[in-house]
């Protein structure tokens, strides 16, 4: 499995309006087990994203899928910038298959 963490900024007072659209823009992304958008409790602008993919192919080619290109089309004029980025290996877990 392959797995992502990172951290997007939203331009001041645009993180509910970010956060919307990263979550009405998915669809079912074929090899994706698990899309988590949450807020950052401790900081008013962030936002955490966490993937779990069946491969990192999959992953990559989920980026030309219409929905989410457009996505990153609504959204790249509300991110400032990008934090923390961390590429995982997922061995197991809730709702994810047996290794």
């Amino acid at each position: 499995m392959y797995g992502l963490i990172g951290k997007m900024i939203a331009v001041s007072g645009e993180r509910d309006t970010l956060l919307k659209i990263l979550l009405e823009e998915v669809e079912t992304m074929p090899g994706c087990f698990s899309y988590v958008v949450a807020k950052d409790p401790k900081d008013a602008n962030a936002i955490w994203i966490t993937e779990v993919w069946d491969s990192e192919a999959n992953h990559k080619a989920s980026l030309s899928l219409p929905s989410v290109r457009n996505a990153i089309s609504k959204a790249k004029p509300l991110i400032a910038s990008f934090g923390e980025h961390f590429v995982t290996e997922p061995v197991g877990g809730v709702g994810l298959p047996a290794k």
